[in-house]
């Protein structure tokens, strides 16, 4: 991994950043100049990939609590894990905290947003109305974070078409998805079609230029490189939850 000099001051101006493509790195203000080092060649484990937005709600209950400096052993207190995890996790972005001093809660706060894109509104739009679509379609999203369910799409002979939810979401035939996603921008999008159309619809989202799909569809997809698939799976999710029970019970 090749990086440009990076100079360590008293003020993020002094930073010189760094010009390699392949290099991406954050930047986060805790009494002096910390570099945030996020290499996208040899990204973060899944696991503490999926813990960052758990991070991020405990920074924010913490910050409307009023506390102001939590340390390690708080923060896994409040998640359910051991404080190693969390000082491993934390690691992977470089110096975020300070032995005797412990993480600054606001500033950790906005530095998960900025890492999750929480700063700015994310429209999203969803494919399926089903049982599970339509109950995510009515799922006020935006007031807990900055996503947005902007639009719905179904099958053209959908009773639902050409209509709006309760919220005002208008609902479109599938037919119009190139032509909608790519009008309003989107790249983000929730599949929850039957498993058999997963991937048929999967590549007509790709073809929109969405690049980020989250699918309650229990099967593989295949997409290009540049997109990524994020699985839900119910039914395997309760079947863990229930052999977790049963071994509690041995």
């Amino acid at each position: 991994m090749r990086w440009n000099t990076i100079y360590k001051s008293n003020c993020l101006c002094c930073l010189e950043q760094a010009t390699d493509e392949n290099i991406d790195f954050y930047k986060i203000d805790l009494k002096g100049c910390d570099i945030v080092k996020h290499d996208k060649n040899n990204p973060i484990p899944r696991a503490t990939a999926k813990r960052l937005s758990l991070y991020y709600r405990i920074f924010k209950r913490f910050n409307s609590e009023k506390i102001e400096r939590a340390n390690s052993k708080q923060i896994a207190d409040a998640i359910g894990i051991d404080s190693a995890t969390v000082r491993r996790d934390f690691s992977y972005f470089g110096e975020l905290g300070r032995r005797g001093f412990g993480y600054d809660v606001k500033k950790l706060m906005n530095f998960f947003a900025d890492l999750l894109n929480d700063n700015a509104i994310t429209n999203v739009a969803i494919v399926g109305i089903g049982n599970m679509g339509s109950a995510l379609l009515n799922y006020r999203f935006h007031e807990r974070n900055k996503m947005k369910i902007v639009m719905a799409f179904d099958v053209d002979d959908h009773e639902l078409i050409n209509t709006k939810s309760k919220d005002g979401i208008p609902i479109y035939g599938i037919s119009s998805i190139k032509e909608k996603l790519k009008q309003e921008g989107i790249q983000t999008a929730i599949l929850t079609v039957p498993s058999v159309k997963a991937q048929e619809v999967a590549s007509l989202l790709v073809d929109a230029g969405v690049k980020g799909i989250l699918s309650f569809s229990p099967v593989h997809l295949t997409v290009p490189k540049d997109v990524v698939v994020q699985y839900v799976d119910l039914t395997s999710e309760l079947q863990t939850l229930l052999y977790f029970m049963r071994k509690n019970e041995e």
